[in-house]
C-alpha cells in the first residue's frame, strides 16, 4: 500500500513514468536480467518502483516489455499501474509513447520519466525534480544534473507531450527538449544517486547480485 503523500500547492498533478522495458543488450546474449539484480536483497526495478511511490507523483506506471511477466512478478504488491510496450526491441521511443498515452500522464500537468536501472536512486532525489516543476509553473522541463551529467531523470511539461507521442526509433527525449524553446531547469543530485548500471561488471561494481 502506498503511504499518504500531501499533494502538491496549486492543485499541480505530476505522474511518474517508469520505464522497464528494454532488452538490457549490455548484460549479453541471454544474460540475466539486470531489473532483477537484487540490491540490499531487493529486485533492481523494485527499488526504482518503491522510491517513486515515495514521492508527491499523484501515481507510478511502469513500461514493461522484455521478460514482462518477471518483471511484474518482482512488482507485486505495488501501487503500479501498468501500460506494455510490444515494440520493446526497436529502442526507447516506443516505451516512451506507450507511457504518454496513459490516461495517468494525459491527466499530469507533468510527467517525470524515470529509467528503471538506477539503483542508488531516492525519494528525496526525485522530490526534488518535482518541487522544482511546481516552482517553475509546470511549464519547464526539469532536468537531475550533476557536475558531469545531466538530462535523467527529467520532469517533462504537458506542452511536450505531443512530441513525445511522435518520437520513433531507439532515441529519448533529448534532442525534443533541445529544440523545444521550453525553459530548462538543471536540479543538482548527488553523482551516486544517477549511477545507472547496464552491464553485469556494472551492476557488481555498485554491490549488486546477479540473480536471473
Amino acid at each position: 500500500m502506498r503511504s499518504a503523500i500531501p499533494k502538491l500547492e496549486d492543485d499541480c498533478i505530476v505522474t511518474v513514468v517508469l520505464l522497464a522495458a528494454g532488452e538490457a543488450s549490455r548484460m549479453g546474449v541471454g544474460g540475466r536480467h539486470k531489473l532483477l539484480a537484487e540490491f540490499d536483497g531487493i529486485p533492481l526495478v523494485r527499488r526504482s518502483a518503491v522510491a517513486a511511490l515515495g514521492t508527491r507523483a499523484s501515481s507510478v506506471t511502469v513500461v514493461t516489455g522484455h521478460r514482462h511477466q518477471e518483471i511484474k512478478a518482482a512488482l507485486g504488491g505495488l501501487d503500479l499501474q501498468y501500460v506494455h510496450n510490444p515494440d520493446y526491441a526497436s529502442g526507447m521511443a516506443g516505451s516512451l509513447v506507450a507511457g504518454f498515452r496513459t490516461d495517468q500522464v494525459q491527466r499530469a500537468d507533468g510527467a517525470l520519466v524515470l529509467n528503471a536501472d538506477m539503483p542508488k536512486i531516492t525519494s528525496a532525489d526525485l522530490n526534488a525534480l518535482i518541487v522544482a516543476f511546481e516552482r517553475a509553473k509546470r511549464d519547464a522541463v526539469i532536468r537531475a544534473a550533476t557536475t558531469s551529467r545531466r538530462g535523467n531523470p527529467v520532469v517533462l511539461p504537458r506542452s511536450l507531450y505531443d512530441g513525445v507521442l511522435r518520437l520513433r526509433g531507439d532515441v529519448g527525449a533529448r534532442h525534443l527538449i533541445e529544440i523545444s524553446g521550453r525553459p530548462v531547469v538543471d536540479v543538482p543530485i548527488e553523482e551516486c544517486s544517477l549511477l545507472d548500471v547496464d552491464t553485469p561488471e556494472a551492476i557488481l561494481a555498485a554491490g549488486g547480485v546477479l540473480t536471473v
